[in-house]
């Protein structure tokens, strides 16, 4: 019982490699007997021959290492490839902080804490990286007493 033509050309209707062509154990007699393109699409309709799941890498393994990266492990000095900066942008660094400082003054702004004329100030002073973080552009409004009752 020849099931070598049936499954090359199963292979090439269902668009799949011949490993991947399942044949019913029960209905080989069958399969073998057909002979052509169509009798073979039959089969198929019938459920005789089917299409197998393609096999793939399990990514249980990935996602389990993920989690563990997650909770801040597996980040110790021989699981790192790049330095700090690479790792950590300076750029990136700057943005998540000067927005930070930013949203603080339009909020001290709108709530009418400081002046317009202190916003804009502080705001320019923020640009030109004058302040470290939030905390740091606090304690300045204090000292200085830019603040309004």
């Amino acid at each position: 019982m020849n099931l070598r033509f049936a499954r090359r050309v199963s292979a090439d209707i269902l668009g799949v490699g011949q490993s991947r062509v399942w044949i019913d154990p029960e209905k080989t007699g069958e399969v073998a007997a057909a002979i052509t393109r169509d009798d073979i699409r039959r089969l198929i309709r019938e459920g005789k021959i089917a299409k197998k799941p393609p096999k793939s890498n399990s990514r249980g393994r990935v996602r389990l290492r993920r989690q563990q990266i997650a909770k801040g492990r597996r980040r110790g000095y021989g699981s790192r490839k790049g330095t700090s900066k690479a790792r950590n942008p300076k750029k990136t660094a700057w943005v998540r902080s000067i927005r930070a400082i930013r949203a603080r003054l339009a909020a001290l702004r709108d709530e009418r804490r400081i002046t317009r004329k202190d916003y804009r100030r502080l705001y320019l002073m923020a640009k030109g990286g004058y302040f470290r973080s939030v905390s740091h552009l606090e304690t300045f409004i204090e000292e200085r007493g830019i603040e309004r009752s």
